[in-house]
Order: structure tokens, then sequence, then C-alpha cells
């Protein structure tokens, strides 16, 4: 199926575009998320609606990011950067980040290490952020 929704699948396997699975959490207008968690990592499959914008925040934890498919414009140090599908970064803990769309939206790929503990339940915003 092209929604990765699969009735035959074991429990281990994943697909980005299968929306029953994961917990999920609405970041803020135009973004939601579905997480994954493990004992030392944690996936984050971010949905971005065209014209929305993740504030700009920081956590300890350290995270990277994968742009799946889309645009977006990608703010670390007070700098941005446009990217494309396949464009992936690194931010280490402590530093501050956000991400915003334009006419197109975007689905992003993040990682956390180790796993943010607000993150291992369902609910809103960015969590304990600052």
């Amino acid at each position: 199926m092209t929604d990765g929704r699969e009735t035959n699948r074991p429990a281990w396997v994943f697909n980005t575009r299968d929306d029953t699975r994961g917990i999920p959490r609405v970041l803020g207008p135009g973004l939601s998320t579905r997480i994954f968690v493990g004992d030392n990592m944690m996936l984050s499959v971010v949905s971005l609606e065209p014209h929305s914008e993740g504030k700009v925040h920081s956590h300890p934890e350290e995270q990277w990011g994968l742009l799946l498919d889309g645009e977006c414009v990608r703010i670390q140090d007070d700098e941005a950067f446009h990217m494309k599908a396949g464009d992936f970064w690194q931010t280490p803990g402590g530093v501050r980040h956000g991400i915003r769309t334009g006419k197109v939206g975007a689905t992003v790929l993040d990682i956390f290490s180790p796993p943010r503990e607000e993150y291992r339940k369902p609910g809103k915003g960015f969590g304990q952020s600052t």
C-alpha cells in the first residue's frame, strides 16, 4: 500500500507514511508529529503544513533531522538555511533551533538522543524546551 499501512508486518517494522502508529503530539498550528521511543534514542516523524512555523527553542538532547519531502527553512544558531528533500542536519543539545515552511509543506524525521522524556506520551507543544 502506498500509505505505509500493512497488516502482515511484524510489530518492529514501521513506515513514515503510516499515521496510525506512534505517539501523537501536536507541536503547534500546522505542525504535528508521531513519536517512536527506543531505549537510547527517539524518532519523531514531523508533518509541517505549508506556511507553518516551529518556534525557535532548545533542549538538552542532541537532535538530528532529515527532510524526507517538501521544502523548509532550518533555523539554527540565528542563521536560516533553505533545505530541500534529502538534506539533513545535526543540532547539539542546548543549541537554539527552529523550522518554517513556505508555500510547500514538509515531512521531517527527527532523531533525539537520549529520548525526550516529555515526548513519551501524547501531548501538545515542544515540551520543556526553552
